[in-house]
């Protein structure tokens, strides 16, 4: 480990707490060294909200430690417990984990530990909160270590960080940014030698970037224009060229988003297209941003969008013309300005360094921001920026007449795109089972291509949408061959490199060749592990930044501080001057040092609870709101009377919802079952069938809500659906705030209409949220009988359909559990007995009390069907007049009494 790194496990060693670290400070070392100090049959340590590739990773790591497990959800309940039972440090995934705590399946005094991952994820009413809150209620000793690298998340909300810390019971918290003195110590006396290559944009690229800025500027005018009592301070030019753009948009507006007028949501939607267009411009091709743009111009667009209207819009829609055409209206598209001082450094700085080194192992990585980068990069370096552009062109099908001289001799790819355009099925799927048949091993030379393998290479490029997050490349000509007046416009990467083997599955620790050898890969964000694990493989002599990246930048600081330092690494980081990529990648560091500077300053004034950490019984966040216990008053003494222990059973699919910790922290307990009628049962009688709105809208269309109904009106005489709304998204139901525009804002209403026509039993009730989700089901339970697990996880199955099926008619069933009287529990002896409708009416009252059970029920019945129902007339005395009662009753016939019967 590293000097900073050791400091960080010292700390987190003797105490709990809550770790954050900056983007790119991997803690891969920390949380193998952790792993291995608690790596003991006698241990039990469970590894909590962690990714499958960090899992992986991280047992790769310690492939020789037979004390580390992996539950996976194939597992049975009985491999689960015994592997539980093996001690060690476990990965599981909360949702499992909940429910072997909640059956006990696991013992949880015996848990010796949590090393929780992704800890700004932690919130009051997930899954991994209730799993610490169930820790700590039967275990006071176990340690909570908890993890993250993510500062911004603590900076949003109200006391995030405090909330976070609560939920997590620790007390301390240990904050790391890249200017803390000893990361900085360290990383400097193992600095990589960076080369930077400032590179203008051309003259067209500018006046195009400018156009693309003033119509965000004047987007984000028209939206605080018209929306001046809302608070954005955060919806900036600046804000809105950074990747987390739509996060800040998130917090700022879903609130308050069905209160936004349909003309400040389009606003919002054109911010979101003019960044990806401005991004396009500096990422992609100059064809590919054209043919973008052209979507974009468009009369049925327009009458939506309102930059397209701009004066600024329309000098950016002739500007871009000139990328693809000249003055005389001919093809010949500008380069990527990148795209010269990339084949610079490969072919001329990298071969050199490498020749007066005496260095046979030279292996360049080339990072760049997005797949289609790596794709754009792989054809480009093989094929050559002109057929490259050319080919582009024909894919995308912009017309052109004419090809200016710089692109002559690529115009006899046109009929080759003509001819390969008409190919049918057969022939598209032979190319892909060629493209996926493994190549040649790794120490075979490769041979070079042959001029039909090379057509074959560049017709291919028309077909090939199969993105990949990796290519390999080798050079195909002696490294020093080629020196810098090689590289002018004509030959700009003709035939230098070509491809070798694809990255799937494939080991880069056994890459070693004769010739220089090229990866070009992602930046990979989403996993932050994924750059690393490539850099201690591959282990590359020369690094270059193609895109730039925080995160990367520092993982690779990070792997050259603990790296063997034999020779320097050599990184060439390619930047745009005074562009927004320049800009995006200052705003990304100012952002994350403001996030740490508050972070500081909330660290220097909380005031953290002694008993925060839940070790004593007095802890508040361990407190349930019901209490088990109650005093009794009128006895002598107000001696203390047990009450009856109330509980839920709860379907194992609902763990994916908030509901089940926020009912548990009020102080039911949680049962849970596997059941087929219902998500949550409250009492013997109450059924509840939970429903979001996206959840009802697709029930209610597929009919799955309706045969649900029918199964929670068949087996309980309360049947209720809950229909709950997102807590962070207010919701009205009316006008067509929920529903798309090619369909009708009625349907749904008219739909719960005929349900609630169609079952009069089933009862509505509208959530806002699953805190008052909670509330509700508390009051529902009280002073009501607990239900019966037996019973709800029987009913339902197969077996008992084919019972209900096989005993009586499903139409008749349904009929008479309408009736008055009839209930789920005296239904089917109603039935058996009865036989039929003409044998109920024959029955006298005592009989039918005798069958159903209960005096109440049998009068119900029996009035049904023999006294009279018809309107009462009454006398208004003060006018002497005869009207009739607003009531609704039925007149019975003595000619159709029997066949009604």
């Amino acid at each position: 480990m590293l000097e900073f790194e050791k400091e960080i496990f010292s700390n987190i060693i003797e105490k709990d707490g809550l770790v954050i670290t900056a983007k790119g400070l991997t803690m891969d070392n920390i949380l193998v060294n952790l792993i291995k100090v608690y790596s003991d049959p006698g241990n039990l340590v469970l590894v909590l909200n962690s990714s499958e590739f960090e899992e992986k990773y991280l047992m790769e790591k310690m492939k020789d430690n037979a004390n580390i497990h992996r539950i996976q959800c194939t597992m049975s309940i009985v491999e689960r417990k015994d592997t539980y039972l093996s001690g060690g440090v476990q990965f599981v995934t909360t949702r499992m984990l909940v429910v072997d705590m909640l059956k006990n399946q696991i013992p949880i005094d015996k848990i010796t530990g949590f090393i929780v991952l992704r800890a700004h994820s932690v919130l009051e009413s997930c899954q991994e909160a209730f799993v610490l809150r169930l820790f700590r209620q039967n275990n006071k000793i176990g340690f909570i270590k908890a993890f993250s690298n993510s500062p911004q998340s603590f900076t949003v909300g109200f006391n995030q960080v405090e909330r976070i810390m609560r939920s997590l019971f620790v007390k301390e918290l240990y904050l790391w940014p890249r200017f803390h003195n000893s990361v900085i110590k360290t990383l400097k006396q193992c600095e990589p030698q960076v080369i930077e290559l400032h590179i203008p944009i051309s003259d067209t690229m500018s006046k195009i970037q400018t156009c693309i800025l003033d119509l965000m500027n004047l987007t984000v005018q028209e939206i605080k224009r018209i929306n001046k009592t809302l608070e954005m301070q955060e919806i900036t030019v600046e804000n809105c060229l950074t990747k987390n753009f739509h996060k800040i948009l998130q917090s700022q507006l879903d609130c308050i988003w069905h209160q936004l007028s349909r003309k400040s949501k389009q606003l919002v939607a054109d911010l979101s297209t003019l960044r990806h267009l401005i991004t396009t411009m500096l990422y992609a091709d100059p064809v590919t941003f054209y043919k973008y743009l052209l979507d974009y111009r468009s009369i049925e667009y327009a009458q939506t969008a309102n930059w397209v209207l701009l004066e600024p819009a329309e000098i950016l829609f002739k500007t871009a013309e000139s990328l693809v055409f000249n003055r005389n209206k001919e093809l010949n598209p500008e380069l990527c300005p990148k795209w010269k001082p990339l084949l610079e450094v490969l072919k001329v700085e990298i071969p050199n360094h490498a020749f007066k080194t005496t260095s046979n192992d030279n292996k360049v990585l080339i990072l760049c921001q997005d797949v289609k980068t790596c794709h754009q990069l792989n054809q480009f370096l093989t094929i050559g920026s002109h057929k490259y552009l050319f080919l582009t062109t024909l894919k995308h099908h912009i017309n052109f007449k004419t090809v200016s001289k710089t692109f002559s001799s690529c115009e006899a790819l046109k009929e080759k795109y003509s001819q390969n355009g008409n190919c049918t099925k057969e022939t598209k799927q032979k190319t892909n089972l060629t493209k996926n048949k493994k190549s040649y091993p790794i120490s075979k030379k490769l041979k070079p291509n042959s001029e039909s393998d090379q057509q074959e290479k560049e017709t291919d490029l028309l077909e090939d949408e199969d993105f990949r997050n990796s290519y390999l490349l080798t050079m195909s000509q002696t490294v020093c061959d080629i020196t810098k007046d090689d590289l002018n416009a004509s030959t700009v990467g003709e035939y230098v490199f070509e491809p070798c083997e694809e990255m799937d599955n494939l080991d880069l620790t056994r890459l070693c060749m004769d010739k220089p050898t090229i990866v070009i890969q992602t930046f990979k964000s989403d996993n932050c592990l994924s750059l690393q694990k490539t850099l201690e493989e591959l282990q590359p002599n020369y690094i270059i930044m193609y895109h730039s990246n925080m995160t990367a930048i520092r993982q690779i600081e990070m792997y050259e501080a603990r790296r063997d330092r034999t020779k320097s690494l050599i990184i060439y980081f390619l930047i745009h001057t005074g562009t927004v990529e320049e800009q995006s990648y200052l705003t990304t560091l100012r952002r994350e040092k403001e996030a740490f500077e508050f972070l500081i300053e909330t660290k220097s004034t909380m005031v953290v609870p002694e008993d925060q950490d839940g070790k004593t019984d007095i802890c508040l966040a361990l407190q349930r709101e019901t209490k088990e216990e109650i005093i009794n008053t009128r006895k002598g003494g107000g001696q203390i009377v047990a009450d009856e222990k109330q509980f839920v059973i709860v379907d194992i699919r609902e763990f994916r919802s908030e509901l089940p910790p926020l009912i548990h922290k009020r102080g039911i307990e949680i049962t849970p079952v596997q059941i087929t009628v219902g998500d949550y049962i409250l009492t013997p009688e109450i059924c509840v069938e939970r429903k979001s709105i996206s959840d009802l809208i697709g029930s209610l269309n597929s009919g799955r809500l309706y045969q649900q109904c029918i199964q929670m009106s068949r087996y309980y005489t309360k049947p209720m659906l809950l229909i709950e709304f997102d807590q962070n998204k207010p919701f009205l139901f009316q006008n067509t705030y929920f529903l798309s525009s090619d369909s009708n804002s009625f349907d749904i209403q008219q739909k719960l209409l005929l349900l609630t026509l169609h079952f009069p039993k089933l009862k509505i009730i509208w959530s806002p949220s699953p805190y008052a989700s909670a509330q509700l089901f508390e009051e529902l339970k009280q002073g009501k009988e607990q239900p019966n697990i037996e019973y709800a996880s029987k009913i339902g199955g197969e077996a008992d359909v084919g019972t209900i099926e096989s005993k009586y008619n499903s139409t008749i069933y349904d009929f008479v559990q309408k009736l008055p009287g009839i209930t789920s529990k005296n239904i089917d002896g109603f039935l058996r007995n009865v036989g039929n409708m003409s044998n109920a009416t024959e029955k006298t009252e005592d009989e039918l009390k005798d069958i159903l059970g209960n005096a109440n029920d049998a009068k119900a019945f029996y009035s049904i069907l023999h006294e009279e129902h018809a309107p009462k007339e009454n006398v208004d005395e003060r006018k002497g007049k005869k009207h009739v009662t607003n009531k609704f009753k039925f007149t019975k016939s003595k000619k159709t009494e029997k066949k009604t019967c």
